[in-house]
């Protein structure tokens, strides 16, 4: 690559995230998500809780918000909602990656929101048409800093939770995600050129529900981080 190069428009700011214990930042190149990994999410929204095959949605890089960030409340919705994550970034890519070396693609983990419109989804999905635009917008991805690999504990198991205005609204354990972090990042990989730099949100536990301006949400997983959001109040 030429580090001379010139652009022909002013390239958009490169979106990191900081680094628990390193002064250097984390690049974020894509965000994929995975829906419905948690059964009592699936019961929830109305499906069958069923193992299958896992899908994805994308969310574009500016969507990311910084611990104690305000997230401005997205327009044309009045039905935002809150989906507690773990967030699994990555160091290595590449394409059809086995379960056996996925792991090794993990750079570390975060507190992540997967911040929804839900009213514009749900119109998407009765009208079948993709519902980008429940899941893509400013601020839709709030993220903690992110643990590398080495410092977390066992990401397997532990507390997932979420509350609003200190009234808890999800709480479950990362060891009822239906599909585990080697085999999301396998199964992308089938799907997806994977880079370093790539973001996962991994799927949310039960109790999903809407914010409104003026709140205030505070994530946490137990052995990788916390996570603390306002909604701006107009």
């Amino acid at each position: 690559m030429n580090h001379d190069q010139e652009f022909v428009v002013q390239p958009a700011p490169r979106t990191t995230l900081a680094v628990v214990g390193q002064n250097g930042r984390f690049p974020v190149a894509q965000i994929y998500c995975v829906g419905r990994n948690y059964a009592d999410h699936a019961v929830e929204m109305g499906y069958d809780p069923s193992r299958e095959a896992p899908f994805f949605f994308m969310k574009p890089s500016y969507s990311i918000l910084q611990h104690e960030g305000v997230m401005t409340y997205p327009s044309l919705s009045q039905d935002v909602q809150h989906e507690v994550e773990l967030v699994v970034a990555l160091g290595a890519g590449g394409q059809d990656i086995d379960v056996a070396q996925a792991a090794d693609c993990v750079y570390g983990y975060g507190v992540g929101i997967d911040m929804t419109r839900r009213d514009l989804q749900s119109q998407a999905k009765a009208q079948s048409r993709p519902w980008d635009a429940g899941k893509s917008f400013l601020h839709a991805a709030p993220c903690s800093a992110l643990l590398p690999r080495g410092n977390a504990s066992n990401v397997d198991a532990g507390t997932i939770s979420l509350a609003v205005n200190g009234e808890p609204r999800q709480s479950g354990d990362l060891a009822q995600m239906i599909w585990k972090i080697p085999e999301i990042i396998s199964r992308l990989s089938t799907l997806f050129m994977l880079q370093p730099g790539d973001l996962i949100f991994t799927g949310t536990p039960a109790g999903v529900g809407p914010v409104l301006p003026g709140d205030v949400m505070s994530a946490r997983i137990n052995g990788v981080g916390e996570l603390s959001i306002q909604v701006a109040d107009p």
